[in-house]
């Protein structure tokens, strides 16, 4: 018998989904640059970011742009591998 089709709880949201989709693309980006993309206000968007940091999903790199504070989101390994396992479970449940 065929193991039950699992989805990851984490990526079963569509916005942590698309976080990790464009991050997949880029590897990284900009708070600000991602929060438009999205279309999210920073709060919600700083949510999901902590959610996915706490699975080691994503880095936060903090720092500044000359006097400006800047947080960098960077795509870590597992969360590649994550994303991709996600990928081949919802193209090919079987």
């Amino acid at each position: 018998m065929n193991a039950p089709f699992a989805v990851d709880p984490l990526l079963s949201s569509r916005v942590r989904a698309g976080i990790l989709a464009f991050l997949s693309d880029r590897g990284a980006a900009d708070f600000t640059e991602l929060a438009a993309v999205l279309e999210l206000p920073n709060n919600s968007l700083s949510s999901h970011l902590q959610r996915l940091e706490g699975a080691a999903y994503i880095e936060l790199r903090r720092g500044f742009l000359g006097r400006k504070p800047r947080t960098r989101i960077v795509l870590t390994p597992v969360g590649r591998k994550a994303w991709l396992a996600h990928l081949a479970r919802i193209t090919d449940p079987a």
